[in-house]
């Protein structure tokens, strides 16, 4: 069976990553910081739908964490499927956060995506197969969080997957690279980064299951970017199009009328 390697694995989007392939009969690697979350989360999925399951403690936000996770995607079995999921945001603005906790945010949301990727590549092309798919977030379009770094660095995603999946160099070797730009979904990342979830209203809040399963899917079909459901492609629409410095006005600033 086909190996999908998942970061970030053990909550949120990931652990609905995990569900959505053990469902199609994945194989699956599973990286995360606590080994006893990732044991109980493995057994769980191997015995629900009789996949093979590993677990990957790794913390990504170090040369350590990511090194562990690199060796594997050069090792065998061979992972055919890499999905960059994990990632940090604060509810903090920039100024209050300080700079070490901002370091952790790149190196987590930027670095750490960037060395996987560059390591599954590297055996992708060589087997001429393979995918990758790289959780972004529709705030990185446009200046959604203002007084935050998080939208900065999903933008780099964005940014960094259109730029690969579309070059000769990876599509010549049949690799498919998707970006996957979910707007605000029920997961533990707010309570996590403790943002309030009490806005925006209900009716704007996306399904974690529903969410993995559409950027599967779109990953397939070959879509470069992945925008779940049609408000928040309306949403991206706005935020790609319209004058900057009228999205600015309609941002949220997590900064308060304090700063």
């Amino acid at each position: 069976m086909p190996t999908a390697l998942v970061t970030g694995a053990t909550a949120g989007l990931g652990k609905a990553f995990t569900r959505a392939l053990a469902e199609q009969g994945w194989d699956l690697v599973l990286v995360a910081r606590s080994g006893t979350d990732l044991e109980r989360h493995a057994a769980r999925l191997a015995l629900g739908h009789g996949v093979r399951t590993d677990v990957l403690p790794a913390d990504l936000t170090t040369d350590e964490g990511c090194a562990a996770v690199t060796a594997r995607l050069a090792a065998d079995p061979a992972v055919d499927l890499l999905v960059n999921n994990a990632g940090i945001g604060y509810e903090r603005p920039f100024l209050d956060t300080g700079i070490e906790a901002e370091e952790r945010l790149l190196d987590l949301n930027v670095r750490a995506v960037l060395r996987l990727t560059d390591a599954a590549l590297e055996q992708m092309t060589k087997r001429r197969s393979g995918a990758i798919l790289n959780v972004a977030s529709v705030a990185g379009l446009g200046p959604a969080w203002l007084s935050s770094t998080y939208p900065a660095s999903k933008a780099w995603i964005i940014g960094f997957t259109e730029s690969l999946a579309t070059s000769r160099q990876v599509r010549s070797a049949g690799i498919r690279m998707t970006a996957l730009l979910p707007g605000y979904t029920r997961t533990e990342f707010h309570q996590r980064a403790g943002i309030p979830t009490t806005f925006p209203p209900a009716w704007l809040w996306l399904d974690a299951d529903d969410v993995a399963r559409t950027a599967l899917e779109d990953l397939r079909r070959g879509k470069v970017l992945s925008i779940p459901s049609s408000r928040y492609k309306i949403a991206a629409w706005g935020l790609r199009h319209l004058p900057r410095a009228l999205s600015r006005k309609f941002a949220w600033d997590i900064s308060g009328p304090s700063h």
